[in-house]
């Protein structure tokens, strides 16, 4: 954990930000009070886990959403990276050289959404990983030392906001949006994770590769993975065994 004196202004402002909302502290208000705070632009927190598909559950602008987005329906970017790392992902220019190599579908299509800059953070409490919080900037730039150790103080308090939640059994998922509505991000993870059932009886696959698969031809048509989801879901989008994500039973 960070210093106390840090962590503890960084929980007064996250509580200062719930009290405006007028509901109990939830992750939106570590992403909303981190964005007062820093010079960033936006921010959004991934749910994270080894052993199921990742999920968004807040961000405070349409950028820092598709960039959530973009992350679980590619498979890469500094929020997967965090996560399986362990540790802080710094991207001060998402036009540099070895960025475009190492992330060369999400760069260019964080860079259209309106991004330039991402910092994430994985989420950690001893050996427990739940999520990554992402940062974003509109402009190039590194993170100074005061500003840096202010986002490591909020990914800790969001860790706190997520284990607590989790202690006293409420949905994870759900939680509100920047405009106040709520977001009912437990159908969307729901109906993502029955989209991928459906898929691997459909194509005779175990689950991991039906969410690839999934993923895969979300991206292929630059759909968003939950709108695909709900389609195969209500049976308006089949996947035969032995076909890919160019072409279904549905465009057949």
């Amino acid at each position: 954990m960070r210093s106390d004196n840090r962590s503890a202004r960084i929980q007064v402002l996250v509580a200062e930000q719930a009290a405006r909302r007028g509901a109990r502290i939830g992750v939106v208000d570590v992403c909303t009070a981190a964005v007062a705070a820093l010079p960033v632009g936006g921010a959004g927190l991934s749910a994270m886990s080894r052993s199921a598909a990742s999920h968004p559950l807040c961000s405070t602008d349409d950028v820092s959403e598709q960039l959530e987005e973009l992350q679980l329906t590619l498979g890469e970017g500094p929020c997967v990276d965090a996560f399986t790392q362990g540790s802080a992902v710094l991207t001060p220019d998402l036009l540099a050289a070895e960025v475009q190599d190492r992330w060369a579908v999400f760069a260019d299509a964080a860079l259209e959404a309106g991004a330039r800059a991402v910092y994430a953070f994985p989420l950690q409490m001893g050996a427990i990983s739940p999520g990554v919080l992402d940062l974003y900037s509109q402009v190039p730039g590194t993170l100074n030392a005061e500003a840096l150790a202010d986002a490591l103080a909020f990914a800790d308090t969001a860790a706190l906001v997520l284990l607590d939640s989790r202690i006293d059994g409420e949905d994870l998922a759900g939680g509100w949006s920047a405009d106040g509505r709520y977001e009912d991000l437990g159908a969307y993870r729901a109906e993502i994770d029955q989209a991928t059932g459906m898929l691997t009886a459909q194509l005779g696959v175990g689950a991991e590769e039906a969410f690839v698969r999934l993923r895969a031809y979300a991206y292929a048509r630059g759909r968003r993975l939950a709108t695909v989801a709900a389609d195969v879901v209500a049976h308006r989008l089949t996947f035969p065994p032995g076909s890919d994500t160019d072409r279904t039973d549905d465009e057949a």
